[in-house]
């Protein structure tokens, strides 16, 4: 599928009535001695209404009896005239800031939304270490006062950092190893030979955009 045809009318009777009406409007707005969207040349324009010419000629001599080859040119034509659509609609309106969002629904595109913001992560996560197993350490998580384990709204998972030592890391920067959980648990896996040694954590929120929350203090547990 040519790429953003995503906002096309599935049935051929509505792709004519739109590809028509997008024609109208974009020649109404470039043509003239006062134009409104001056970046878009003539000649891009006028492939545009050609594109559609040929699509709605093919459309329409389906609307009679005929043949499948009819057909097949009608299939052909709209292939042509959807990528033709998509690559105008890409290059002339989706970053045009002459195109006000009452124009925008002229065309019959929906008005641009701003991207979800992605606020930093509140809060640190309340967690809870077991170990069900000789060699693994399970970090449940949840929100601080959560009724229910699993991570709050709008965060992505709990990142974690962790060493083995003898002695507690001064500072978060003293944890070397990393490790990430988008679901309950966060399982960390150790060899045998660190089995009864101590190992030292710390954990935070994480966005789907990446934004990072505050890091909880360092806690510990004993590898099992």
């Amino acid at each position: 599928m040519p790429r953003n045809t995503y906002f096309l009318p599935t049935k051929d009777a509505d792709f004519d009535a739109f590809f028509h009406n997008f024609c109208q409007q974009v020649t109404q707005n470039t043509a003239g001695q006062n134009p409104t969207w001056t970046a878009i040349p003539a000649e891009e324009v006028a492939a545009l209404n050609t594109a559609y010419s040929a699509w709605h000629a093919a459309y329409e001599a389906t609307l009679a009896p005929h043949t499948p080859g009819v057909t097949a040119a009608k299939n052909e034509a709209r292939t042509v005239g959807g990528k033709a659509l998509s690559d105008f609609k890409h290059r002339f309106i989706d970053r045009n800031p002459q195109i006000t969002p009452q124009q925008l629904t002229d065309l019959g595109l929906h008005e641009r939304k701003p991207p979800s913001p992605h606020p930093k992560p509140d809060g640190i996560p309340d967690v809870e270490i077991l170990t069900p197993h000789p060699r693994v350490i399970h970090i449940r998580f949840r929100a601080m006062n959560a009724p229910r384990w699993g991570k709050p709204e709008n965060v992505h998972g709990i990142e974690c950092l962790w060493v083995i030592g003898d002695t507690p890391p001064a500072v978060i920067g003293d944890l070397l190893h990393s490790a990430f959980a988008t679901k309950n648990p966060l399982e960390l896996s150790f060899d045998e030979n660190q089995r009864g040694r101590k190992v030292y954590f710390a954990v935070r929120w994480e966005t789907g955009a990446a934004l990072k929350g505050d890091w909880s203090d360092i806690f510990s547990v004993i590898i099992p």
